[in-house]
């Protein structure tokens, strides 16, 4: 079976833009989604309909970024605080060498809107901390893990449980990546797997490297988890964390479980 619906209740789209039907511009420009089955013109005006936040306009949020848009993703949030450097240029294909000392978020922007006019930009030019993270995922359907570490995972992955929105783990470091889909209420989220919260030199790119693919692969595939997610078809990453290894060429999928005594969703 091509498309299993999965039933998800929770997504809650604003709806109403496009229930009139797609014009002629829209029915050439997503034809190729049109003719998937469990998409169609209804589920391609679900996607121009929903909203999704994309927080870290890096690596990950590059690929992940182009895909929602072409996807036809109606409105885009990102959320970066930086500036685009010469050492992002490397993996972060949203941004070129004429955007350097721009903020990410206005490169982005560009790209996206030249990509498919269809969809609205909002652009955050700060980063996510306690003081505005619940504020910023409230207005949105979805999130889409972009960033680069675990402080700010932790604090997306708590204000989803607690706001009831889906969320899109992704990961990278050196030669691999990790990619898993947090549904509130229906699986394990992050901190059930992640239990206590990494040091940055632990875990950063800055020291040990990445290559330049492998965001590219994990945010392509945190895109379609996104798009599986938002139209409720087919099996997302729930309870199973994917690991992609680009030296060996290898997918794995170990399951994982909600823990009862986590403490963000345990009882």
């Amino acid at each position: 079976m091509l498309a299993k619906n999965s039933n998800l209740p929770f997504i809650k789209l604003h709806m109403g833009r496009h229930n009139s039907g797609l014009n002629n511009e829209q029915q050439e420009r997503y034809k190729r989604n049109i003719l998937l089955d469990g998409v169609g013109a209804a589920g391609q005006g679900k996607l121009l309909d929903s909203r999704v936040l994309i927080v870290g306009a890096g690596g990950l949020g590059s690929s992940a970024g182009y895909y929602l848009a072409a996807a036809g993703i109606g409105h885009i949030g990102l959320v970066d605080g930086d500036q685009v450097d010469l050492s992002n240029l490397q993996r972060q294909i949203m941004h070129t060498t004429a955007d350097l000392g721009l903020p990410k978020i206005e490169s982005a922007r560009k790209k996206i809107t030249a990509l498919n006019p269809d969809v609205q930009v909002t652009g955050y030019g700060q980063w996510l901390d306690e003081q505005n993270f619940r504020e910023l995922i409230t207005l949105y359907d979805l999130v889409v893990d972009g960033t680069d570490n675990f402080a700010a995972r932790y604090l997306i992955n708590r204000a989803c449980v607690e706001l009831h929105k889906p969320f899109v783990f992704g990961g990278v470091l050196g030669y691999t990546g990790q990619a898993m889909t947090i549904l509130p209420g229906q699986g394990p989220c992050l901190a059930c797997i992640f239990r206590d919260l990494p040091t940055r030199e632990a875990l950063s790119g800055d020291q040990l490297g990445v290559l330049g693919a492998v965001p590219g692969i994990i945010g392509a595939m945190e895109s379609a988890e996104a798009i599986k997610v938002i139209l409720g078809i087919g099996e997302p990453l729930l309870g199973r964390l994917l690991t992609y290894d680009a030296l060996s060429m290898q997918f794995c999928t170990v399951d994982v479980s909600r823990d009862p005594a986590c403490p963000v969703c345990g009882a």
